[in-house]
């Protein structure tokens, strides 16, 4: 499972060190990593068994046209990369412009549960802002989980 967040630059190829607790449990789950485009501005990133899971399930679930949708809007747009000896994972380029990313080269990564999500930090910080309020009501939900 993962959890946190992790500040992290890219380099200039577009690759980002996994930090070390993330970088054990994608090394237990295999190298490989699949990007996709998110639902806001995040990139989402599914260690490869994971992402084998959901193409399972997208099968079983969906009949032919919504099982071809699928295909042509969301895997047709996923990208794969391997982490290296390093602990580097490329973010192919295409999908780099998926969060922006700024001069700086920063990122935020934001483990969920069975995947990561991967954000601009301007973009991350005011999506956190503008759903405190949301956060603020639901917090004795939250708390009673605890």
């Amino acid at each position: 499972m993962f959890a946190g967040q992790y500040p992290c630059k890219l380099d200039e190829k577009g690759r980002f060190l996994v930090p070390s607790p993330l970088r054990e449990q994608l090394e237990a789950q295999g190298q490989s990593v699949v990007f996709l485009k998110g639902q806001d501005l995040p990139l989402s990133t599914y260690p490869l068994a994971e992402w084998q899971k959901i193409l399972d399930r997208a099968q079983e679930t969906f009949d032919e046209d919504q099982s071809r949708m699928f295909m042509h809007f969301v895997v047709a747009e996923a990208a794969s990369s391997e982490m290296d000896k390093a602990g580097r994972i490329l973010i192919p380029g295409r999908l780099r412009k998926v969060i922006p990313i700024d001069e700086d080269q920063e990122i935020v990564i934001v483990g969920m549960y069975h995947r990561l999500e991967i954000w601009n930090p301007s973009e991350w910080r005011r999506y956190i802002m503008r759903n405190e309020e949301n956060f603020e009501q639901n917090i004795g939900k939250f708390l009673n989980l605890l």
